[in-house]
């Protein structure tokens, strides 16, 4: 009985979080229509898609990936760890081996100009479910909005960069 209950309260969170969603636009018609204030509008419009209607905290998400080399390790069941801050997000994969060694949030022609920030490797140990570890590496990737496709370009150990569409859905809370 109380694991039917958690399961419908978890149910009614997930799906008002999915409504509310992330990123969602607001309404700025009117603020549009005055030519002053167009660009400013847009800037804040800009802004609003990268916040978070999500309370601070650490949830569980799936992350999904266009690709069957590029995904998170089957021992994490297709999951990361979604961390929000600051209405900011944040989600932490940990990938199959150490063969891709640097991550861009966008594309592989922005990753490979000057100043790119790419994103650096942790080295994760996973635990599979016959009990074998093994250690594999990590990215804190940003999130700019849930529920949708993002661009993320990676560096394998030949040096190459690939594209790649990613998307974080389904968050669900960890307790604390």
């Amino acid at each position: 009985m109380k694991k039917k209950l958690l399961v419908l309260v978890l149910s009614a969170v997930m799906a008002v979080g999915m409504m509310s969603g992330c990123g969602a636009k607001s309404d700025t018609s009117d603020t549009k229509a005055k030519t002053a204030e167009s660009s400013s509008a847009k800037e804040e419009e800009t802004e609003e898609q990268t916040e978070c209607e999500l309370e601070d905290g650490t949830y569980t998400a799936e992350f999904k990936t266009d690709s069957g080399m590029f995904h998170v390790n089957e021992a994490n069941d297709g999951k990361g760890t979604l961390t929000v801050k600051d209405g900011k997000m944040t989600i932490h994969v940990s990938l199959v081996s150490k063969n891709i060694v640097n991550l861009f949030e966008g594309t592989s022609e922005d990753a490979q100009k000057d100043g790119a920030e790419l994103l650096e490797p942790t080295t994760d140990t996973v635990t599979y479910s016959d009990g074998a570890t093994e250690e594999v590496y990590g990215f804190d990737i940003p999130v700019p909005e849930l529920d949708k496709e993002f661009d993320v370009a990676l560096l394998g150990k030949k040096g190459v960069w690939y594209d790649h569409k990613v998307s974080v859905t389904n968050p669900v809370k960890v307790e604390e």
